[in-house]
């Protein structure tokens, strides 16, 4: 996520943090250079230009240049700053007073709208509410199937109706007034898109609003079209009364820029922001966290939600046990992988650790879904004598697991030798009860 910009600002800074003192000239030239990388990732001009003029007032004030860290004072402004570009209104969902509460996704044609309402029907379902999910993209060829295969591998009910005898309105009635029946929290409505905004796109959805008086509209936007994005939420805030954003394909790196813009622009918060194609692939929006991971700074209050929905509380404490016991094995070890993998990607994972996302680029090898996929494959050609006693793995077995997991002997070797050092570092720590006593042995 933003990897290009999180580079250059960081280069940009890191460099500004190497003064001991900073003059106005120095803020200038590094301010210059920001404006530029702002620009190159697709920012909105006039807010990149809103943006450094404030960053540059607040920077040249006497408590920064005279202050023992200006550097990081400069840092400090700049994070409040872009927090601020990127928070406007309630980014939270806000139910309607009776239910079900009803929920209009929005957007041109391969945003991800349909994917998007399944993802939302998942979220909610974390947060204890039930969906269902209304159909109501009749022009779409397909469309009515891709949301019912959804519904059915998240076990999330789907209203339809035939697209031939049917209208839009019809459908979006007969969904909420089914979701009411059934006591149904929310209902989310996936509308038909266009390749572009035409009359006939929001006239159909002006119907709908009509219909059913949507108490959240959100507008699904690829955040990899830049500017588009940006315009097409100006004429649909226009025509028909946004409440928020999803930002999609968010993972991407390309011309980012419209997520820093849309808001400041619009007046339209971002309520959500998509980061894979994973069921799972939807974040809840934070100015503030996405302001630090730009900064490189990490994202460790998502990291810790993700790991909390991604943990069994039974298994963690069995994991704790056997760690201060020092008896995790490779069973083990495979029972962490998985669920590390519940909460994305590696790379998504790594950018919300704190001065780890740089890291995690120079080191690919060490921090690649294909080497994970790898260490998956090998213990899965154990057997389950050798997971519990790895160190029964002798020549043949060796040749056996490799040709089993499609690897190499010298793989296995890796694995076991990495597996040796971690056992060797828990029964290490299952002496060392003193946390000061743990840092000086990891130093």
């Amino acid at each position: 996520m933003f990897e290009n910009l999180t580079d250059k600002l960081t280069g940009i800074f890191n460099r500004l943090s190497g003064k001991g003192r900073l003059t106005e000239k120095d803020i200038d030239d590094a301010l210059g250079q920001v404006r530029r990388s702002l620009l190159e990732a697709d920012v909105n001009f006039r807010v990149a230009r809103d943006f450094v003029a404030k960053v540059k007032e607040r920077s040249l004030g006497a408590d920064v240049l005279e202050s023992l860290t200006p550097g990081q004072q400069v840092v400090k402004i700049v994070h409040e700053e872009l927090t601020n570009i990127l928070t406007g209104g309630d980014h939270r969902l806000l139910p309607a007073s009776q239910l079900p509460s009803v929920l209009m996704l929005v957007g041109l044609q391969g945003s991800g709208k349909t994917t998007t309402a399944a993802k939302l029907a998942l979220q909610l379902r974390r947060q204890g509410h039930t969906s269902l999910l209304v159909a109501a993209d009749l022009r779409r060829p397909a469309a009515i199937s891709q949301l019912e295969t959804l519904g059915r591998q998240l076990d999330v009910p789907v209203y339809s109706a035939d697209p031939k005898t049917a209208t839009v309105a019809q459908v979006v009635r007969a969904g909420v007034d089914r979701a009411r029946q059934q006591g149904i929290t929310w209902a989310i409505i996936d509308t038909g898109g266009r390749l572009h905004i035409d009359d006939e796109l929001m006239e159909e959805l002006e119907e709908v609003k009509a219909a059913v008086a949507p108490h959240e509209t959100l507008l699904v936007v690829d955040a990899m079209t830049g500017q588009d994005a940006v315009n097409a939420a100006e004429e649909f805030h226009r025509r028909v009364g946004l409440t928020g954003l999803v930002m999609t394909k968010m993972d991407g790196d390309a011309r980012g820029g419209a997520a820093l813009s849309v808001t400041r622009v619009t007046g339209v918060p971002i309520k959500f922001m998509g980061v894979g194609e994973r069921s799972d692939g939807l974040e809840a929006y934070h100015p503030d966290r996405l302001a630090s991971r730009i900064l490189a700074m990490g994202d460790v209050l998502t990291l810790i939600e993700k790991a909390q929905e991604a943990t069994d509380e039974k298994q963690a404490k069995e994991l704790e046990r056997k760690f201060r016991q020092a008896s995790f094995d490779l069973e083990d070890f495979l029972q962490q992988i998985q669920s590390v993998k519940k909460m994305g990607s590696l790379s998504q994972i790594m950018e919300m650790i704190p001065g780890v996302n740089r890291l995690s680029r120079d080191l690919p090898t060490e921090f690649d879904d294909d080497q994970v996929k790898r260490v998956e494959a090998i213990i899965y050609s154990m057997t389950a004598e050798e997971r519990r006693r790895p160190e029964i793995i002798n020549g043949s077995r060796r040749r056996r697991i490799a040709r089993g997991s499609g690897t190499t002997p010298q793989d296995i070797n890796r694995l076991l030798n990495q597996f040796k050092q971690t056992q060797k570092l828990m029964r290490q720590f299952s002496r060392t009860r003193n946390p000061r006593g743990l840092m000086n042995m990891l130093r």
